[in-house]
């Protein structure tokens, strides 16, 4: 089923300051949480929540006060989507569904500022985020979904996106691509621009925009990061290959970027 984008946003909603940063060349000095509003024929599609309403509030009482030192976790309720979306001159009963990269903490945080809409996640990342193992219990917060939304899962049902595996999520203008590594069930989330061509959320496929480039670069401390934190290192080197070669082979129909990265957010932005 078509259902056209008319319009998508561009949105961070949260800055993280590494205190690693300090050291020059070990980190960038802002990370942002780049989120996607997408206007459809039925309401708004939310790719990635970022920081919610009640993770402000509460902060490092709700996420932790070591993820919140480590990252440098900067608390502004104007960066919540449900903020975001009243600039843009939405109400919170606009949106009808969320699709999200993964669960991690600082991509799901406003789900419960939504408890309507309909939230889309691979079946892989439900499983690992109710169920989560003795490592994976530091990346996901079950607070953030104690209002019991409406899941809607996803696995790969022979659909194909310019070579991966793939699923329809919204229609299909916006595509779940499963990138498992970071995450059990991380995916990214390809949404069709109005007047053609593809964006690609790559979720936390990568972190710094040089990582999609070939050969790659990336700051030793944000490198060091990503591979700590992937559930499976394996499949996350091997996306990140088959990123590098989306980017290359086909980056005149298919913009890609990073959850994280503030300068590809910043230029994407601009654009609107």
């Amino acid at each position: 089923m078509r259902l056209v984008n008319s319009h998508i946003h561009h949105v961070s909603c949260g800055t993280m300051c590494p205190a690693a940063a300090r050291v020059p060349g070990l980190m960038p000095s802002r990370l942002v949480a780049h989120c996607l509003v997408v206007e459809g024929e039925r309401g708004l599609t939310l790719v990635d929540t970022g920081f919610g309403t009640d993770d402000v509030h509460e902060q490092g009482k709700r996420l932790g006060r070591p993820f919140v030192a480590m990252v440098g976790a900067r608390f502004d309720p104007a960066e919540t989507m449900l903020a975001r979306l009243h600039d843009l001159g939405y109400a919170p009963s606009d949106v009808h569904d969320i699709v999200v990269t993964h669960l991690d903490l600082d991509h799901a945080g406003g789900l419960a500022d939504f408890p309507h809409a309909r939230v889309h996640v691979h079946s892989r990342e439900l499983q690992a985020a109710m169920s989560p193992s003795l490592r994976e219990r530091q990346r996901y917060i079950s607070a953030q979904w104690a209002h019991g939304p409406t899941w809607v899962e996803h696995s790969e049902d022979g659909d194909d996106w310019f070579g991966f595996a793939s699923v329809q999520a919204v229609g299909d203008d916006v595509v779940m691509v499963p990138l498992h590594g970071h995450s059990r069930g991380h995916c990214g989330v390809a949404v069709r621009r109005p007047g053609g061509g593809w964006l690609l959320h790559a979720g936390d496929a990568y972190f710094n925009a040089g990582d999609k480039e070939t050969p790659r670069t990336c700051p030793p401390g944000l490198r060091l990061f990503q591979t700590a934190m992937a559930a499976d290192g394996g499949a996350r080197r091997a996306n990140l290959a088959r990123v590098q070669q989306l980017h290359a082979g086909h980056g005149d129909e298919v913009t890609v970027f990073s959850a994280h990265d503030a300068a590809e957010f910043e230029e994407l932005a601009g654009r609107v």
